[in-house]
């Protein structure tokens, strides 16, 4: 039992098989935030919520009650959206220092992917009268995609170089982008087709079934005990939740003699405030403040697919020219851009060239800050998963805090707008911590201190 525990294969880097399997999840789960967070279902949520509404607020607005509560329909997404990623914010952690120290990242991955494909599966129950209901599996395939997507990423270290891991990241991105831009055609092909109410609930259903079906390859082909051994890898006394706890505030210890590391987190946090809620509201802002059809939504989606798949192929390789730090900056700044254009936009032209922007600029952002954080880790670590905890829980947190400020302050001042306004000093904010480590992270490996050998596991 002693050697199972401290010996393991180690994992090849750059390894076709393993790589094009890893590249395929985000082939597999991109479906949920376009399909479900951001076209078909966020839409479909409108129209039950007109025929479930039981009051509308002084701008003509539904409310609808969730379990008895009365609540603005509209917020009322945004509203879960933080509660799930809230949720996966707190257990993360804790799970992955427990998939390093168990060597079961991979069945950890597959639990809350399985958990998401099939909350969106459910969804082809939803009707007007089980709208609450809905809304908690909405909940639920939200934490299954969030909880999902730490492990996956924290593979990313484990099986690609240094040299390789920009390019791979903007691969994995590419092929999310197209993969759901797939499906969406398909799923509004039905709605031509038959009656679209029960299109959109078929689209629910389609969505689950591919998430779950193509997750089948990246599964048959990851690693599964990667994490179980290694330096830094607490003594084995005491049962997994013991040693899951130790795991955590091993990796916690760590950070704290990390300056350039922590300084990046800050900066991904406000980021993640700003680009995280942009996408998450896009919908309700271009319906309720441009009056958009849904037509023009569904085009405006289609563009930022295209268009992210340029931005992160195209940031990869201004990363490689320019460094990740600079090819980061410059994605923040047409962020902070689109915020301010987005406070003056109008229906039509503008909004379309605006729509060209955030597509560009969120394949680069995305791409890079997971690539650049892989970068920044430890090298060699076999606690992958819990450092990249760190990176979930700043990105799940700046999404509860970004996506509750819009809300908040659209309901307050009556426009979403000024929302636009606060996310544009978020990315200002994140734009001087960027900045400020130019220079300093190409450094931060050579100056990892080493671990004590009560917290190594030596002897």
């Amino acid at each position: 039992m002693a050697s199972s525990l401290n010996e393991r294969s180690p994992v090849p880097k750059n390894d076709r098989r393993i790589t094009t399997g890893w590249v395929l999840y985000d082939w597999a789960n991109s479906v949920y935030p376009l399909v479900i967070t951001s076209t078909v279902f966020p839409i479909y949520f409108n129209s039950q919520a007109d025929v479930a509404a039981v009051a509308q607020d002084a701008s003509g607005r539904p409310i609808v009650e969730f379990f008895g509560y009365p609540i603005l329909a509209s917020s009322l997404l945004i509203y879960a959206i933080s509660i799930a990623f809230l949720i996966v914010a707190a257990v993360s952690p804790l799970l992955t220092a427990l998939s390093d120290y168990s060597g079961q990242k991979k069945r950890f991955m597959q639990f809350f992917c399985y958990l998401g494909a099939f909350s969106c599966a459910g969804l082809y129950f939803f009707t007007a009268q089980s709208l609450s209901l809905a809304v908690l599996l909405y909940i639920l395939a939200t934490i299954g995609f969030a909880g999902s997507i730490v492990f996956y990423n924290s593979y990313l270290p484990d099986i690609a170089s240094e040299d390789q891991v920009d390019a791979l990241s903007a691969k994995g991105f590419s092929f999310g982008y197209v993969g759901s831009a797939l499906l969406l055609v398909a799923c509004l092909g039905l709605v031509f087709l038959i009656d679209p109410d029960l299109a959109s609930r078929l689209s629910f259903l389609m969505t689950g079934l591919w998430w779950g079906g193509f997750a089948l390859i990246p599964f048959s082909r990851l690693p599964a005990d990667v994490g179980r051994t290694g330096p830094d890898r607490p003594a084995a006394t005491g049962g997994y939740l013991l040693n899951g706890y130790r795991q955590l505030g091993l990796i916690a210890t760590q950070l704290k003699d990390h300056p350039v590391l922590q300084q990046f987190l800050v900066s991904y946090f406000f980021t993640c405030m700003g680009v995280q809620t942009v996408m998450y509201v896009a919908t309700p802002f271009a319906e309720e403040t441009l009056g958009m059809g849904q037509e023009a939504l569904i085009t405006t989606i289609l563009i930022l697919q295209i268009l992210g798949v340029v931005g992160a192929q195209m940031f990869s390789k201004l990363s490689r020219a320019t460094g990740n730090i600079r090819a980061l900056s410059a994605a923040v700044v047409v962020w902070t851009g689109v915020c301010a254009g987005g406070y003056f936009v109008q229906a039509g032209l503008s909004f379309y060239l605006l729509a060209c922007c955030i597509g560009f600029a969120m394949g680069g952002v995305q791409s890079l800050s997971r690539s650049t954080y892989a970068k920044l880790i430890p090298e060699n670590t076999s606690n992958s998963a819990s450092w990249f905890s760190f990176f979930d829980v700043t990105e799940k947190v700046g999404i509860v805090v970004g996506t509750a400020s819009f809300s908040v302050i659209s309901q307050l001042t009556g426009s979403m707008r000024n929302s636009l306004l606060a996310l544009m000093v978020f990315f200002i904010v994140g734009l001087a911590f960027l900045i400020t480590l130019r220079g300093k992270a190409l450094r931060m490996r050579a100056a990892t201190p080493p671990l004590p050998p009560i917290l190594s596991g030596e002897r």
